[in-house]
């Protein structure tokens, strides 16, 4: 992605890849992992999968910034291929870096995704991989660990996961964990970032990008990933991703 927005607001939201904003000019503010961050021009975000974060512009004139997603498995791939052996997921500590060697690396990523050069691709990723991880991981390559999750809060979220279409109600999904509402509801959040409703609508997001990445139509989209029409779609599409879903699967 490659934009500019001055008055767009990211709804609260988090990717199942890892994510890499970096600030041309301008400045955007997020909260992530419970405090207030600012990201101006020359500094890279960097999220780790499922980290949730907001976003929007901290100066009146808005913010440039290009965005790469680089999945888990590729992750994993390019750190095996550079050790000769498998090797875990980094972590990155620090939502925001300001590090030129990052950024050049990243942008040069960006450009070769544009350019379709699949060699160029392949090189500019080794590349900033092992940037990213030397300068911006937290410790050498190990699997990334997490905090304990309750079971029932586990429960609710694989059922989530298997079900994010259906209309679940809180009874259901309490009764499924095996706990009060209340209970669930403050552990899956303490676990995720997120309500279950939130989580829920992002499931629902996450699959409509892969239908309309299939060729469905918009309508087609909504209905099938549980949205209550296009226009619903529509409206939280724009909300975490800044642009329409007809947008996004023309510029696919």
């Amino acid at each position: 992605m490659h934009a500019h927005f001055e008055q767009h607001v990211y709804h609260r939201h988090s990717h199942d890849t890892y994510s890499f904003g970096l600030t041309e000019s301008g400045a955007q503010a997020f909260t992530c992992r419970g405090a207030a961050r600012t990201s101006a021009t020359g500094m890279v975000m960097a999220f780790n999968p499922d980290e949730p974060h907001d976003g929007h512009s901290a100066v009146e004139h808005g913010f440039t910034y290009r965005m790469v997603h680089i999945g888990l498995d590729l992750i994993a791939g390019v750190l095996a291929d550079i050790a000769e052996h498998p090797a875990g997921l980094p972590l990155f500590a620090e939502p925001v870096l300001d590090d030129p060697v990052l950024f050049d690396a990243l942008r040069r990523v960006h450009g070769t995704l544009r350019e379709g050069n699949r060699l160029a691709q392949d090189e500019a990723l080794v590349d900033a991989v092992r940037a990213l991880v030397h300068r911006g991981a937290t410790r050498p390559p190990g699997v990334a660990q997490r905090p304990a999750v309750r079971a029932e809060v586990r429960r609710a979220r694989e059922y989530l996961d298997a079900a994010f279409a259906e209309d679940v109600s809180a009874d259901e999904l309490s009764t499924v964990a095996g706990c009060s509402r209340f209970a669930l509801h403050r552990g899956f959040v303490a676990a995720y970032g997120f309500a279950p409703s939130d989580y829920q609508r992002q499931l629902r997001l996450r699959a409509a990008r892969r239908l309309l990445d299939t060729g469905r139509t918009p309508a087609e989209t909504a209905a099938e990933a549980g949205f209550a029409d296009q226009s619903h779609l529509t409206r939280w599409f724009k909300r975490y991703y800044g642009i329409t879903p007809s947008v996004y699967q023309y510029a696919k």
